[in-house]
């Protein structure tokens, strides 16, 4: 990692956010992280050696995207649906029914929310998932961030159709992508948030995306995203739940991404009652390396925090899974329970499941399961015994590998492509 006088870039900062019309405690929250960023210590993603990618690329905070693609070029399935799509750092479409406006319904880019809804994004703006100065990427993060979308959904509020978020990386240029995408479901709000990243072009690109969820008590959230950013982008992924009492967070995430990867995706069981399940699917292929680190942390009494991890590896790729569960003393109650597995397609592949249990409190319930290993003969030769060539029974065994992922993301259109991901990757 090279060296950056990071306070050199103050003034440009701070006329950056002038220019967005920042409220002033949005423009200190951003002098306070730049100021830390050289103090500061990376993460630790266990057994993934990422500290020498390009992780630290200062974006331009004033370039113009010349040629941008517009939302017409991005449609599918139901055009009316509530929807925001990006294009690079612009929103080329917002639109959100006016039933769910008259609500009180907040679906916009992060900008608008700052100054049209100041008071209500200060409230959960790192303040409660992530903390700006948690580490050296977070306060990069906070200082530089330079797209986003916010969603508020009020109290007692039901949103019945799926709320569709596409950011696509517009690396037709050279700049860093900093996003941050923040999601309050305020007490008994109830709704499902669909997400989808990707890249057009080939220039060399950072992308650095923190993901907050903050779920109110009674709150239900399901949340579904499908990673499948381009392979000369390096990624620095953060996604954070933090849910008080009698909430749930149901997470689904596909990560399809052909570049360098380090993923963080935790969740903190605050109050009691609170519940989440994670559930991931991911592919390593080329000489990619991913390291995703998923934690769920019990806080409160009688949670629950469910990891499902499934990997598959080929080529020369590597896959690292490392699962935490963790309770804390005094949730009595409690459960963890995690499974991280991956399934190995190549000799040279690397894969490593990790499954981490850290337990200080008695009276609760805890376990894990991990396997790193190739395809079973046995499936394989049942299959083909029924008249099935190897090469598709092969494919078959690995979409029933990956299916109970596939299955929880709401969006038929969002399922759809991740199969044919999937399909493209393994047949490659």
């Amino acid at each position: 990692m090279k060296e950056t006088n990071f306070n050199a870039y103050l003034d440009a900062v701070q006329q950056f956010s002038v220019m967005q019309e920042e409220p002033l405690w949005m423009l200190e929250l951003r002098k306070t992280a730049l100021a830390k960023i050289d103090g500061l210590e990376l993460p630790v993603f266990e057994r993934v050696k990422y500290q020498r990618w390009p992780l630290f690329e200062v974006p331009d905070l004033f370039s113009y995207e010349e040629g941008i693609l517009l939302a017409e070029d991005f449609l599918t399935g139901d055009n009316d649906a509530p929807r925001v799509i990006q294009v690079g750092n612009q929103t080329v479409m917002e639109q959100l029914p006016m039933k769910y406006y008259e609500q009180g319904v907040i679906f916009t880019d992060i900008f608008t929310a700052l100054q049209e809804h100041p008071d209500v994004v200060e409230q959960v703006y790192m303040t409660l998932a992530v903390a700006h100065d948690e580490d050296k990427l977070t306060a990069f993060h906070t200082a530089f961030m330079t797209s986003g979308l916010f969603l508020y959904v009020p109290k007692n509020v039901v949103i019945e159709e799926p709320l569709e978020a596409l950011y696509v990386q517009n690396s037709q240029v050279q700049n860093s992508w900093i996003k941050h995408v923040l999601i309050f479901a305020d007490t008994n709000s109830e709704f499902t948030y669909v997400e989808k990243y990707e890249t057009i072009g080939t220039e060399k690109n950072t992308a650095n995306i923190i993901v907050e969820v903050i779920a109110n008590p009674g709150a239900k959230v399901k949340y579904s995203a499908v990673d499948q950013l381009g392979e000369n982008t390096t990624t620095y992924i953060n996604r954070r739940g933090h849910i008080l009492k009698d909430a749930t967070i149901e997470w689904a995430m596909g990560v399809m991404n052909t570049g360098n990867v380090v993923a963080d995706f935790d969740t903190d069981l605050i109050g009691e009652g609170a519940h989440s399940a994670v559930k991931i699917v991911a592919i390593s292929m080329g000489k990619q390396i991913q390291g995703i680190d998923t934690r769920v942390t019990n806080y409160g009494r009688n949670t629950i925090g469910h990891i499902l991890q499934h990997g598959v590896i080929l080529d020369k790729s590597t896959l690292t899974f490392n699962g935490i569960g963790h309770i804390i003393k005094g949730a009595k109650g409690a459960d963890a329970q995690q499974e991280s597995r991956v399934l190995m397609l190549s000799e040279h592949a690397r894969g490593d499941a990790n499954p981490i249990l850290l337990i200080d409190e008695n009276d609760v319930t805890a376990g894990h399961a991990a396997s790193v290993g190739r395809v079973d003969p046995e499936e394989l030769y049942y299959l083909m015994s029924r008249g099935i060539p190897k090469q598709e029974a092969e494919r078959l065994v690995i979409r029933g590998f990956l299916g109970s992922v596939i299955a929880a993301i709401p969006l038929k259109v969002m399922r759809d492509g991740l199969v044919d991901t999937i399909e493209r990757k393994l047949s490659k």
